[in-house]
């Protein structure tokens, strides 16, 4: 088994038959147990649930978590737009509070393990976990057999706490997952983050573009998105963290059909900036749409939409969202 410390963060990278328990500062532990994409409002109240029991236990509470996603492991061939990558979900994890993810790698083994192996096996044996925290869908081991209910039934006698979270609902509706997808696929990122409770957030390194926005007036970093990203092309107002040090901007996400329709690319202008970012490990949280991709009939007439762009980028940033969510830049990279 190996650790790697991100700050309180410790992500376990690998558990085969040879580990024993968790590192020291995350021994007997509570864990709030679940994929966990988007870490939005619904996991959250799992989070919630998990620290409340740790506290009582005078326990540790972590973040259980698998990768790859069991929906990438069984069909690779289809792409998935994941919200939060490993390392963001790391990232963010600590900013919500919790003090340890585990990441559980999900193989042929796993995805085998019967559900009572599962519990009193892994949970239990081999994670030494004192309790765990699951929402009202989980569901585990060979054939998803594994349910709430008997992690809830088969949990106590075995010293294992478990609380089951019920669906929180937004508007009506549960808070899903699929349904921020959604609104980022129709590129309405501010119903999404009324449903993460935060901006939604990219993370990217920063590489060499073909230099075009200079000769425009507009230098942008220039970044890959992770494979699978469903977000609607166009420009958004955002604001961009480097070095620890929050800035405002416009961006650009899509195929630059006026140019080369090439592979998606986010590209980000920063306001009132000067300075070298290749190389550079950013997050990028988007903040409000203000159009979709479109292709003009020369550079003039781009350069003129750019700027009206980046106006009304700058109005909606000191505006702030109509629906209010917080930002949670800053992360540790």
């Amino acid at each position: 088994m190996t650790t790697r410390p991100v700050g309180r963060i410790f992500t376990v990278s690998h558990l085969d038959a040879s580990s024993g328990a968790l590192p020291g500062a995350l021994a007997g532990s509570v864990a709030a147990i679940g994929n966990f994409d988007g870490l939005h409002l619904g996991h959250r109240a799992v989070f919630h649930a998990a620290r409340t029991m740790a506290q009582g236990l005078g326990a540790p509470c972590v973040l259980l978590t698998f990768e790859p996603h069991p929906r990438a492991f069984f069909r690779p061939d289809v792409k998935m737009f994941r919200l939060t990558p490993q390392a963001v979900k790391a990232a963010l994890a600590e900013r919500m509070g919790l003090d340890g993810v585990v990441v559980m790698s999900f193989d042929a083994a796993l995805s085998g393990t019967s559900a009572a192996d599962f519990i009193s096996g892994l949970l239990v044996g081999r994670l030494g976990l004192r309790g765990v925290a699951v929402g009202h869908d989980f569901h585990f081991g060979k054939g998803r057999e594994g349910s709430p209910a008997l992690l809830a039934a088969e949990g106590p006698s075995l010293g294992l706490s478990v609380e089951v979270i019920p669906p929180l609902q937004r508007g009506g509706a549960p808070v899903s997952s699929s349904a921020i997808r959604a609104h980022l696929e129709a590129g309405q990122v501010e119903p999404a983050a009324a449903l993460l409770g935060y901006r939604w957030i990219v993370r990217s390194v920063v590489g060499h573009g073909d230099k075009r926005g200079r000769t425009l007036g507009f230098p942008t970093a220039n970044m890959k998105t992770p494979e699978g990203c469903g977000l609607r092309h166009g420009i958004y107002a955002v604001r961009m963290a480097v070095d620890g040090v929050v800035r405002n901007g416009v961006a650009s996400y899509g195929r630059r059909p006026t140019f080369d329709d090439g592979p998606p690319m986010l590209e980000v202008f920063l306001f009132d900036f000067s300075g070298d970012l290749y190389g550079k490990s950013v997050d990028v949280e988007f903040c409000a749409w203000l159009r979709g991709e479109e292709k003009f009939d020369s550079l003039d007439a781009l350069i003129a939409q750019m700027n009206r762009d980046a106006e009304a980028a700058r109005a909606a940033l000191a505006r702030g969202p109509d629906t209010p969510a917080p930002s949670l830049l800053p992360l540790r990279l």
